[in-house]
């Protein structure tokens, strides 16, 4: 299916309710190091109530090594300093959606690495900073899951 990716995130219970949310999609979770937290820490435990067990989660020590886990799919990087609508891409199984950490976003660094496909925003109107990550997770795994059907789902 599909991988959703967190660079370096820091909010445990945004974390918890992605770990519910690939649980419920068919999708890979993917956190990149370092984490802003243990991941056993209590409010992502309580985020992620019993969804653990149902969940695909990966923890890599650097982005190299996350983006060797997903490839030979594409990668999608979401932020605010793009031009393109996440919902303009035909997205296809095997992409990842990858997201920087709270509340900053992804790194120029990262947004400038060749291997990412393309860049692409969450529409909002003008004036709000941003989403809450968990969230705009939801919308792109959801949007690309939408888009196959939701495969697998009922």
């Amino acid at each position: 299916m599909f991988h959703v990716v967190f660079y370096e995130p820091r909010i445990p219970p945004n974390t918890g309710n992605a770990i519910r949310l690939v649980a419920c999609t068919g999708a890979t979770l993917h956190l990149v190091e370092p984490l802003g937290f243990d991941l056993s820490d209590a409010n992502l435990r309580r985020a992620g109530l019993d969804y653990h067990d149902l969940a695909r989660v990966r923890t890599h020590r650097d982005l190299d090594a996350a983006f060797a886990a997903v490839t030979p799919g594409r990668v999608f990087a979401f932020t605010g300093r793009a031009d393109r609508s996440f919902a303009d891409v035909a997205y296809a199984p095997g992409d990842a959606l990858l997201f920087g950490p709270e509340p900053s976003g992804l790194p120029d660094d990262v947004l400038a690495d060749p291997r990412i496909t393309d860049r692409v925003r969450i529409p909002m109107l003008p004036g709000v900073r941003s989403l809450n990550l968990a969230n705009s997770a939801a919308i792109a795994a959801y949007e690309a899951w939408r888009q196959h059907g939701y495969a697998d789902g009922r």
